[in-house]
């Protein structure tokens, strides 16, 4: 144990938990455009597409138009949230210069990735519970499988979380890090199945999506609110378990690295 200078035991807890602290507070301070926002912009979403196409498009596998989309757009809401909060965190301090204020310090590489993650996982989660609250209340949506909704909303905020922090390590400046957002990001998350069911496609079409991680946390999302779903919720849990291990695992090493970071 070596108390006054790096960690106690193999962790530094006490700047795991300094960094962690400080990824939620900083989203915490801003919590009308972090939080209410997200919120605003979900029911917005359902609104629009349940006056516009709700009646005339009738149920979606065996539930109501409106019903069917709302777990979707609640994943959808919340993979944004959680990727947005890493990616600018670590964004915004490379180009102010003080990226450095969170390298000094005695963190090993994967405290580092556990520290930011839990800012995305923070705001995914709230963002979750937030718009859970919306559909209960407005829509009268009662999750069906609560536990399995919480996990896939924690393995979403968690892929997501980090998909920004290599996203956010990689892009040296904001037009890089709008690309990638405007063009993978968004993407993968509209054509993932939050609107529609992957049933209803084309057979080549329907055999991509299958390839898109998203795919499996939108389609397990709807399994825990719901009870109904594309795919084996068993499959999408190791198909988002498993992104999220390699995905983690690529932002570590970035860390480790000090790739775009220590140059």
């Amino acid at each position: 144990m070596e108390m006054g200078t790096r960690r106690f035991g193999r962790v530094n807890w006490l700047g795991l938990y300094t960094l962690s602290a400080r990824e939620v507070q900083r989203f915490l301070a801003v919590w009308t455009q972090t939080l209410v926002a997200p919120l605003t912009t979900a029911a917005l979403f359902i609104m629009i597409f349940s006056l516009a196409i709700g009646k005339a498009r009738g149920d979606v596998m065996g539930v109501p138009f409106s019903t069917f989309i709302a777990p979707g757009i609640l994943m959808m809401t919340v993979i944004q949230n959680a990727f947005a909060n890493t990616s600018s965190s670590i964004m915004i301090s490379k180009v102010q210069g003080n990226i450095v204020d969170t390298l000094m310090p005695p963190l090993a590489p994967l405290e580092l990735v556990i520290g930011y993650l839990a800012g995305g996982i923070a705001r995914g989660v709230m963002v979750a519970l937030a718009i859970s609250v919306g559909l209960v209340l407005l829509l009268g949506i009662v999750p069906q499988h609560p536990i399995w909704a919480l996990a896939f909303v924690v393995l979403g905020s968690t892929l997501m979380g980090a998909i920004g922090m290599a996203a956010g390590i990689y892009a040296n400046k904001f037009d890089q890090m709008a690309a990638i957002t405007n063009f993978i990001v968004t993407p993968l998350a509209f054509l993932s199945g939050t609107f529609y069911s992957v049933s209803a496609l084309p057979p080549v079409i329907r055999e991509l999506t299958h390839f898109n991680p998203i795919f499996y946390l939108i389609d397990g999302v709807r399994y825990g609110v719901l009870g109904v779903s594309d795919s084996n919720p068993w499959l999408a849990l190791l198909v988002a378990a498993g992104s999220t291990a390699v995905v983690s695992a690529l932002a570590w090493n970035m860390f480790r690295t000090g790739f775009r970071l220590k140059n």
